[in-house]
Parts: C-alpha cells; sequence; structure tokens
C-alpha cells in the first residue's frame, strides 16, 4: 500500500530524475546544442493524429443507490482489474484528521466480517470447536444473511495482486485478476469497504507501519523540498495537501476516526467501481448491481454536509532556504494554479502549456538545459479540484544557482511573448498529451488508476471531453492562462541546498523569488 505525494500528472519524470541525480556529482560541463531535426514524416504524421484526436472508450452507469460503475473494455490478454475509487484524501482532513484517509486505506485490506466469517465456516466445517468458540463464530454468523455466501473467498489465491493508494483528492484499492474471477475481485471490495471490523490490535500494529512510511520519507532530503512547498502555497491550510499526515496525527489516531470516515465518505453515492481489461460491460453493469446494490446510499452529500476549504491566496512572493545533505542545488517554484469546476478552461490551457515547455527543442529547454545552466528543467500543472498547484523545477549546481533563478525568470516574463513558442509547437504539445493517453493504455491495470483520479478529482464527464477540449486550446488561452496564474503572481520558492553549497551559492530569498 503506498501514497503518491502531489506532483503533476503532465510530467512526473523530474522527481525520478532528483532521486537518481541525487546519487552523483553532476559535472555541467555541457555544450548548447540548439534545435533538433524535425523529420517532416513524424510531422505529417503528427498533424493527422491532432485532426483525427483520440477519446478514451469507457462506458458509465450510474446505480440507483449512486455508486458510479465505469468501465474501459479490452481484450488483449485475459486480465480484469476491478478498482473501488472513492472521493476521499488529504483534501477532506481538518489537522485532526491529517493522515487518515491514508490510515484508512491501510485497513481496508485487514479482516473483515465476510473473511472472519469465512474462517469459522471453515473452523465448522472441519470441527474445531476450539477456534469456533474463542472466536465467537455464533456471533458473527448473525453477518451471513446481510453478507451472504463466502465462498467466493475459496477463490482468495487467485486475487493476490492487490493494492491501495492515497492522494489527495482520492483513493484507490484494486485488485488484478485473471478474467473468470471478476466476481470475485468485485465481492472483496464490497466486503472490505461495507463490513470492516476495525480491530483494535490490526490497528495498533498498522499505526507503526504508516509511522514507519512518515520515517522513511523523512529519510528522503526531496521529501522537505515538496513538504516546504505545499506548506506554504496552502498555508491556512496545509493538512488538505499532505496525505502522509503526521506522527502525532497517526499515533493519535483512533478506530472511532476510522468509523467517522468511513461514515462521511465510504458510502455508494461518494464512490466509483472502476473495471478495466477482459470484461464487458453489460455483465460489469449487471454484476455490480447485483453486489454493491444494497449498499445504502448516505442521505446527505457529504461535500454539501463537510464542503471543502477556500485555500486563500498568496498575499506575496516567499524564499526559503531549506538545508539538507544534497550535493546539488535543487529549487521548486510554486504557484497556486486553477481549480476544476472554477476554470477548466485553464486547466486545459496548463496540460498543453506544460508539454510545450517540457520538449526538449522548446525554448524553455534551450535557455535552461542546453545552456549548461540546469541539469535539467520541469514545469507542469497538477489537476485538482482543490486549488491545483503549479510547479517549475529545477536542478543546478551552487555556482551556477544564482544565474540559473536568473535565467529562469527571465524565461518566465516571456511565456506570453508571440515568438515564445510556435504553432507547429502548440499542435505537437496537443498530440503529444493524446499520444502519452494512448501508451498508458497499453497496461491496461494500471490506467483504472488514471480513471479513478479523473473522475474522482473533475468528474468522468470533464475526463470524457478531456482531449477534445485539448485540441480547442488556442494561443489566447495559453496566455490567458499564463498571465493569470503565473506572471507577476505570488509565488513560493524553495531551495533545497546543503550548507557547503550554501556557501558557495549563497542564494538570498530574494534570489528565489526573482527580486
Amino acid at each position: 500500500m503506498f501514497y503518491f505525494p502531489g506532483v503533476s500528472l503532465v510530467k512526473k519524470f523530474l522527481i525520478a530524475l532528483l532521486l537518481v541525480l541525487s546519487a552523483f556529482n553532476l559535472n555541467f560541463a555541457q555544450t548548447a546544442t540548439g534545435k533538433q531535426p524535425a523529420a517532416a514524416a513524424k510531422t505529417a504524421t503528427a498533424k493527422t493524429a491532432a485532426a483525427q484526436g483520440i477519446e478514451v472508450p469507457f462506458v458509465n452507469r450510474t446505480l440507483p443507490n449512486g455508486l458510479e460503475v465505469i468501465v474501459l473494455a479490452d481484450k488483449s490478454v485475459p486480465l480484469a482489474t476491478v478498482e473501488l475509487a472513492v472521493r476521499n484524501g488529504s483534501f477532506t482532513e481538518p489537522p485532526e484528521l491529517s493522515g487518515l484517509s491514508h490510515m484508512f486505506e491501510h485497513m481496508f485490506f485487514k479482516p473483515n466480517q465476510a473473511s472472519l466469517l469465512y474462517r469459522c465456516q471453515l473452523a465448522e466445517q472441519y470441527g474445531n470447536v476450539t477456534y469456533y468458540n474463542n472466536q465467537n463464530c455464533s456471533e458473527k454468523a448473525k453477518f451471513k444473511s446481510q453478507i451472504g455466501s463466502v465462498a467466493y473467498l475459496n477463490d482468495a489465491e487467485q486475487l493476490d495482486i492487490f493494492n491501495g493508494r492515497t492522494q489527495e483528492e482520492v483513493v484507490e484499492y484494486f485488485y488484478t485478476t485473471t478474467s473468470p474471477y471478476l466476481l470475485s475481485a468485485m465481492r472483496l471490495i464490497n466486503d472490505a469497504v461495507r463490513y470492516p471490523t476495525f480491530d483494535e490490535n490490526e490497528f495498533a500494529q498498522e499505526k507503526n507501519v504508516v509511522v514507519g512510511e512518515i520515517d522513511r520519507n523523512e529519510a528522503n532530503p526531496f521529501y522537505y523540498l515538496d513538504r516546504a512547498l505545499k506548506d506554504k502555497l496552502y498555508y491556512k491550510y496545509p493538512t488538505r495537501k499532505n496525505p502522509l499526515g503526521t506522527r502525532e496525527s497517526i499515533l493519535t489516531a483512533t478506530t472511532d476516526k476510522m468509523r467517522l470516515i468511513q461514515s462521511r465518505y465510504y458510502v455508494p453515492n461518494n464512490a466509483a467501481l472502476v473495471v478495466t481489461g477482459d470484461v464487458n460491460a453489460e455483465e460489469v453493469f449487471k454484476l455490480a448491481e447485483q453486489t454493491f446494490g444494497s449498499w445504502e446510499r448516505r442521505k446527505v452529500d457529504p461535500f454539501k454536509e463537510f464542503p471543502l476549504v477556500e485555500h486563500p491566496p498568496l498575499q506575496k512572493s516567499e524564499g526559503v532556504i531549506v538545508e539538507q545533505p544534497v550535493q546539488n542545488v535543487l529549487v521548486n517554484i510554486g504557484w497556486q494554479g486553477p481549480s476544476v469546476g472554477k476554470d477548466d478552461a485553464a486547466t486545459y490551457a496548463a496540460d498543453v502549456f506544460s508539454f510545450i515547455l517540457t520538449q526538449p527543442d522548446s525554448r524553455f529547454q534551450r535557455a535552461m538545459v542546453d545552456s549548461g545552466l540546469v541539469a535539467a528543467v520541469d514545469i507542469g500543472y497538477y489537476t485538482q479540484r482543490n486549488v491545483g498547484p503549479i510547479q517549475l523545477s529545477l536542478i543546478t549546481t551552487p555556482d551556477k544557482a544564482k544565474a540559473a533563478l536568473r535565467a529562469a525568470y527571465a524565461e518566465i516574463a516571456q511565456f506570453d511573448k508571440p515568438d515564445y513558442f510556435t504553432d507547429v509547437e502548440l499542435g505537437n504539445a496537443r498530440t503529444l498529451v493524446e499520444s502519452r493517453d494512448l501508451f498508458e493504455r497499453e497496461k491496461i491495470s494500471d490506467y483504472s488508476h488514471t480513471l479513478s483520479f479523473w473522475w474522482s478529482s473533475t468528474g468522468i464527464d470533464y475526463f470524457r471531453g478531456y482531449y477534445r477540449n485539448l485540441r480547442a486550446v488556442s494561443r489566447n488561452d495559453l496566455n490567458r492562462y499564463v498571465r493569470t496564474y503565473i506572471q507577476g503572481k505570488p509565488h513560493v520558492a524553495i531551495a533545497l541546498v546543503s550548507q557547503k553549497a550554501q556557501a558557495e551559492a549563497k542564494i538570498t530569498p530574494e534570489d528565489l523569488i526573482g527580486k
């Protein structure tokens, strides 16, 4: 089980690059290479793909109790992934619940009433009277009328590929199995979400596991770069952007808080069943109704009863230097970006703009990387309903840190200029976003996470029209996005640097914010 910190869905490569480069002492003796030559055939293909466009061929249906069922069939391999997505995560968490969506994820796969009933039935079948009596199986048998037959648990060995993950705006639980065991996977998820036990001993053990995750994160210097940026960027409600939580919030967690989270968010009208792979959509809808149809909906939408906080805008720019034992200088510059549902047009523009700038032959990359000022630079927007961050990240050396920062801000000032990118680059960026989606669908078991993310943060209708809207993004849309959210706007800049490197770099907070 794992959680993902808030990183751009558009570009995740920089984090991996940071982890790799942290082990090396970079040598920046590079020569500028200029633009890479483009092949005419490739350009023609890109134009054709952009003109035709792609759509994601999923189908969806909402059950009477509010559970949305989303199916993306792909019969290329005889595997199926069944995933439950819940609109939960750190965006629902005040300080007293910080990290507990993640804690709930850990408890999801612990024994529930169905698995305990199954064990009791086995004990009865094989005459294990001691176990039957010690486990109070006569009481557990009362759940049979609600749960039904638990014979599906005979298939448990066929369902050993499972996991969960917690992000800011979605929590996911998934099983991947061969397609004949589709119903068994559905039953496992149904019984886990509806009949948890929250055993106190299991809970105490799992708290230690989660604290261990916190320890591992804090042992990584790069954790402090991301955490410092988010805490400053969302200064009034930082817990709403911290899925991992804190030691204190985890160690003081109780099973009553787990039940509170369950009662608020783990309800059918705040969840989606996502099924991908070797399946038939109509069969999935039928089995979903059969399995989850009796799950009682919540009378009040949890987000109406417990509305999201409004993150206040930054009042001023701020630069922060974080000293950690790293060999190079790493900088994150962040802005508060658009929110889905408030400025959808800017969210599409943000993704296209990020793809333009992150291409190796873009003006941005040539000015920053080919010049030798940085080893890597990235810019991306993380699509969120509750104020997504825009983040520019770079890696440089102490002797070039100040120059790299000046160059970065000089480029930012040019983002809206007519010659900053060409119409061909704009068209290619839109095509590349679509191509990425086709590539990701090659591993259909992972694509269930993509569907879950979009369903939770944006609504599935947003994703249904996503590529159509990307293809409509114009230069004016990009300029409006840049001017509204980046140029001249308050921002936060964090430098991760060692004490020794800082003695050479002499970066100031003013350098970091471009003054």
